[in-house]
């Protein structure tokens, strides 16, 4: 075991660059955006666990801690929000556009159904059948 552990400080490097190798072949698994950032922050670490392997897991940890919220940070920030801004509010749900509007009717309503006409086209729309005046 105590070789184990001599190992694994010596190569440090290694098992922050598998981690986060490990994350970013995740994102591909399962939906979701965060392990890409967190896989980021694990070959940052690594990269620095390469150029300082002095600091031990402890300081590697509070380095990977450290570049995973900045990633995910600037992530939200930066590549998210262009996408909210583009989105628009309504779309796969073109029913709500229709929601207060006044259509023609084309085809009286009877036993419920009749036609409307919506744009260039008629559709068929269900609705009471108004009652007749009085003569």
């Amino acid at each position: 075991m105590e070789e184990l552990l001599t190992w694994g400080a010596a190569n440090a490097h290694w098992i922050w660059w598998g981690l986060g190798l490990l994350l970013l072949a995740g994102e591909m698994v399962i939906t979701g955006v965060y392990l890409l950032w967190i896989g980021i922050a694990g070959l940052a670490t690594g990269l620095v666990a390469f150029f300082m392997p002095g600091m031990g897991f402890d300081g590697h940890g509070l380095v990977f801690a450290a570049f995973g919220a900045a990633s995910i940070y600037i992530g939200n920030r930066y590549f998210y929000a262009k996408f909210e801004e583009a989105g628009d509010p309504v779309v796969n749900t073109r029913g709500r556009s229709h929601v207060g509007r006044t259509y023609v009717v084309c085809a009286p309503i009877i036993n419920g159904r009749g036609h409307v006409k919506v744009g260039d086209s008629q559709w068929l729309a269900s609705g009471l059948t108004p009652p007749k005046a009085p003569a």
